[in-house]
């Protein structure tokens, strides 16, 4: 995913065509379908662009191709109703639960500078495990591959379990990188600044902490902190005047659209608008209780995976507006943006489980279902 501000240069489509993607294809693209006639009142038209063992990210290069991630530790190069290429030299990841292979994204300038960002589930000592952020140089000459990978985020402290990594990635106005850390399922982390579990963390595209940071001062894990008190983050994006959205998973009920700023406590576990799934309740949310409420809470749990601010001319209507995947409300959901208000609006049934969503070079928004035959979508305007 592009999540970034700062202007790609572009890169002629011609030219990255002419460094080719060697190979043989992986076998799973499909040849696009004619968009499915929309038969439920959707103002959307689907095509079928490809089908993936367990997707769980994409993002666009300039001249149109998409990197896909797949669950089990493959990152694949794709031409859309084309042949479909693995890229070598993707990390080893800790396949399991929740865990494997996770979101890519690309660096601000990546026309000039090549890098791109993939987390993944990593393997610790004992039966311990944590998300990290690697990045490496995407090199399409000859078969296509990553070049001098190297891990420059880590979630700590590494934990036992395989939920709740979170690590989804997002470049900022301000160029840095934004990573969105899941608390594990271990409840308390969010709350402890010293542990980077249950927070969004601030970071410069080479992974050094950034002086301006809320906690910059108070010990290097601290100083990565940018948000904290939340609980399984799995979408974060930017709206068009640079302010930070992060979507939520919460317990039972509760699943939560956040406007994050800087140094702000979440709540999670203190408080939340669902209770723990053995039943214990956790306080509301509250004026005065110190702890920032959701713009937009779902109960019952829509199961959010992904968050997309759109910017796109494609779908005017809906410019600035915030798009999510729901893997067990099997939809996508369109909640209205106002500045800093926001407002429920759409739910499509999308008859799967949809793990990601993305905005296409042309505007069209796209999506990846979740499972071992997940399809991936492109979403027009309907005729």
């Amino acid at each position: 995913m592009i999540r970034t501000f700062t202007a790609l240069a572009l890169v002629s489509a011609a030219a990255l065509a002419a460094c080719g993607a060697n190979g043989s294809s992986a076998g799973n693209a499909v040849e696009a379908d004619a968009p499915e006639a929309t038969s439920k009142g959707e103002p959307f038209a689907k095509a079928e662009m490809g089908k993936f063992a367990e997707p769980w990210a994409m993002a666009f290069l300039p001249d149109g191709r998409i990197l896909v991630t797949e669950k089990r530790g493959v990152l694949k190069l794709v031409r859309p109703g084309g042949d479909t290429v693995e890229i070598a030299g993707a990390p080893k990841v800790d396949y399991g639960g929740q865990g494997g292979l996770g979101d890519v994204a690309l660096h601000p300038d990546f026309a000039n500078t090549g890098y791109i960002y993939l987390s993944y589930a990593e393997a610790g000592d004992g039966n311990t495990r944590g998300a990290a952020v690697a990045r490496g140089k995407l090199v399409l000459e000859g078969a296509p591959r990553i070049e001098g990978l190297q891990v420059i985020w880590r979630q700590e402290p590494k934990v036992t379990g395989r939920g709740h990594y979170g690590h989804r990635i997002a470049f900022g106005p301000d160029g840095m990188m934004y990573v969105s850390s899941g608390e594990r399922q271990k409840f308390d982390p969010a709350q402890d600044l010293n542990a980077n579990l249950g927070k969004i963390v601030r970071l410069s595209d080479t992974g050094m902490i950034p002086s301006d940071n809320p906690f910059y001062d108070q010990g290097r894990v601290k100083a990565q902190v940018w948000a904290y008190g939340i609980r399984n983050p799995l979408g974060i994006d930017f709206d068009s005047e640079g302010r930070l959205w992060e979507m939520e998973m919460g317990p039972a009920g509760g699943d939560e659209l956040n406007l994050i700023r800087k140094g702000v406590n979440y709540g999670y576990p203190k408080v939340s608008n669902g209770d723990h799934y053995d039943g214990t309740p956790i306080p509301d949310h509250k004026p005065g209780d110190g702890f920032e409420p959701p713009k937009v809470f779902w109960n019952p749990v829509i199961s959010p995976s992904s968050l997309l601010i759109y910017k796109g001319d494609l779908f005017p209507d809906w410019k600035g507006d915030a798009f999510i995947g729901a893997l067990s409300g099997e939809a996508l959901i369109r909640v209205d943006l106002d500045g800093e208000t926001a407002t429920k609006a759409d739910e499509w049934p999308m008859d799967a489980r949809i793990r990601a969503v993305e905005q296409g070079p042309d505007g069209a928004i796209w999506l990846l279902e979740d499972g071992s035959n997940g399809r991936l979508l492109k979403l027009t305007p309907a005729s």
